[in-house]
């Protein structure tokens, strides 16, 4: 057999397609920052324009008839290691990209652009008929795609989908977690929130300057380890972390009449930075170097934001730096201040939801886009879906508030159905992965309170972070905690903070 490191093996050549595939995407990343942050407006038509250009060159290079003879070839050859993981990683791109049309995969680019960047305007005009029709174009070429891969793969269409994202899960794994779930959560969150009426809080009183929040947060990415050699935080109407693992871009945005959704969106998209900063860095431009699931994405962001940054030693360090900005005031005082970040009150809007009701903003949006998918609604039966689901699973009415209900998310606005569960999948496995630090690590509320956070950054590191996508999610998550995902530990977290 030819050895899979001598320049003439079918492998070596795989890589340097993968290499330049790589090039090409940090390229669309970096402009896609650019999109939501810094471009005028009348700038949107020739960017969607460029970048759709930019994904149909990719998708060729990716599915051209030498790459799948290159395949054929690479299989007989002798790999080791990453380098095994590494050409199981190019061979699924491939598969999936392979199925899909060249022509859809521009609709849908240009689909999706144009219906972002409506919205930026239209959500906060409550504009649900014009955003409605950008979504309609949005879903028929999403259900279009669905339909190629569900056919390929012998599954439901939003398996299909739900596969891009978390490799190997199906629907039904999602309606047995989330069916548990909603055995014992809305209990749960009922007996919380009687709790809390009893305990009085105060809340902070602004403005608080833009300026003096900004620095909070470079202070706050700066203690979580940020590399500001490969990154930087903007502004963007959705908080998102892009980039590429060289040049990590978070965004956040800032309201002068609190804090508290700006930094903790900062805390959340900087647990997302930090898995990319440190993924196998020899591996950088080959797919085994990219982070292993969505849902594992979402575990890193929410272990920083929820296990992390809501837990009372970590809230004793982050309230100098707060005091620091804004000053003292009795709402900052430290037992207020760690029951203002540990208060449970349900609310419209999913991304500053408590970590209790959290789960039940993820479990609406399934249902919906699963049904949607699967064609079992249509985009005009979301609204009524969405309210009637707030009320029966938060207690919350959403009629004509269609700004803070159905169109509060980005993530439709380009064809990304199968994402929304991986959330909640997320904050599963950081509670695992939290609860195995803590074991493996007796000391670590203390040195969370001394504000020695290394501990924590180096067991991530070696467990999780420089694994990229070597091993399956569940061999991951095995290796790490021992078992494969148990909601067990999210629940008994939940219970231990908040009962």
């Amino acid at each position: 057999m030819t050895s899979a490191h001598t320049p003439s093996s079918a492998y070596h050549e795989l890589r340097a397609i993968f290499t330049r595939l790589s090039r090409f995407g940090h390229l669309s990343a970096i402009a896609g920052w650019d999109m939501q942050t810094m471009m005028p407006p009348g700038g949107n038509r020739a960017r969607s324009e460029a970048l759709a250009e930019l994904s149909v060159l990719q998708h060729q290079i990716l599915t051209a008839e030498k790459t799948g003879h290159l395949f054929e070839r690479a299989q007989q050859e002798t790999l080791d290691g990453f380098d095994q993981a590494n050409l199981l990683e190019m061979r699924r791109q491939y598969d999936n990209a392979v199925l899909v049309p060249e022509s859809l995969v521009e609709a849908k680019s240009l689909a999706g652009a144009r219906c972002e960047h409506a919205w930026r305007s239209q959500r906060p005009a409550n504009d649900w008929e014009g955003f409605s029709e950008n979504l309609r174009e949005v879903v028929k070429l999403t259900r279009q795609e669905a339909q190629i891969r569900a056919e390929a793969a012998g599954s439901s269409r939003y398996d299909a989908l739900l596969n891009l994202y978390e490799p190997g899960m199906r629907g039904s794994d999602i309606d047995r977690i989330f069916g548990d779930l909603k055995t014992w959560l809305p209990d749960l969150l009922q007996k919380v929130v009687a709790r809390q009426a009893q305990e009085p809080c105060l809340v902070p009183e602004g403005p608080f300057k833009v300026d003096a929040q900004r620095q909070l947060g470079l202070n706050v990415m700066k203690l979580l380890g940020f590399n500001f050699d490969g990154g930087r935080v903007d502004v963007s109407a959705h908080p998102f972390c892009g980039g590429v693992p060289e040049d990590v871009r978070i965004t956040t945005r800032y309201n002068e009449k609190e804090f508290h959704t700006a930094l903790l969106g900062i805390i959340h998209e900087t647990g997302h930075a930090r898995y990319e900063q440190n993924l196998p860095r020899d591996w950088l431009g080959q797919p085994v170097a990219q982070a292993r699931s969505t849902a594992i994405h979402e575990s890193q962001s929410l272990l920083f934001e929820m296990q992390l940054a809501r837990g009372s030693d970590f809230l004793k360090i982050l309230r100098p730096l707060i005091i620091k900005q804004f000053g003292e005031q009795p709402a900052l005082e430290e037992s207020n201040f760690i029951r203002l970040n540990q208060r449970v009150k349900p609310g419209l809007i999913r991304v500053d939801a408590d970590e209790v009701s959290y789960p039940a903003h993820v479990i609406l949006r399934y249902e919906i886009e699963k049904a949607l998918v699967e064609g079992n609604i249509e985009v005009e039966d979301i609204p009524a879906l969405w309210n009637e689901k707030m009320r029966d699973y938060l207690g919350l009415d959403t009629v004509g508030n269609y700004r803070n209900g159905c169109m509060q998310d980005i993530h439709w606005t380009d064809g990304a159905f199968g994402y929304f569960p991986t959330y909640t999948l997320g904050a599963m496995y950081a509670a695992q992965l939290f609860h195995s630090v803590r074991e493996a690590l007796p000391s670590l509320s203390n040195d969370i309170a001394e504000g020695n956070l290394n501990p924590l950054f180096h067991w991530l590191k070696q467990n999780i972070w420089h694994h990229g996508s070597r091993f399956s999610t569940d061999a991951l998550i095995t290796k790490a905690t021992g078992e494969a995902l148990n909601p067990r530990y999210f629940r008994q977290h939940l219970e231990n903070r908040y009962l």
